[in-house]
C-alpha cells in the first residue's frame, strides 16, 4: 500500500478492509512512511509502513 491509497481509504466513507501480517487493523495515525496502526483483535498498537499494509477485497475472495 502507498501513502497516496491510505488517504484515500481514510476519506473514503466505505469500509476498507486493511491488514497488517494477516491480522486486520485500523489506521489511527500517519507520519511520512509510517502509519500507527491499532489491532481489530486486541487492544495492541504497533508503528509499522505503510508499504506493509495491505487491503483484503472480500467480494472476491
Amino acid at each position: 500500500m502507498d501513502i497516496d491509497r491510505v488517504q484515500a481509504v481514510l476519506n473514503n466513507k466505505e469500509k476498507t478492509d486493511i491488514f497488517y501480517e494477516d491480522r486486520p487493523v485500523w489506521i489511527q495515525e500517519l507520519s511520512d512512511d509510517k502509519a500507527k496502526v491499532g489491532f481489530v483483535d486486541n487492544f495492541e498498537e504497533r508503528d509499522v509502513y505503510i508499504k506493509d499494509l495491505y487491503e483484503r477485497n472480500l467480494e472476491n475472495d
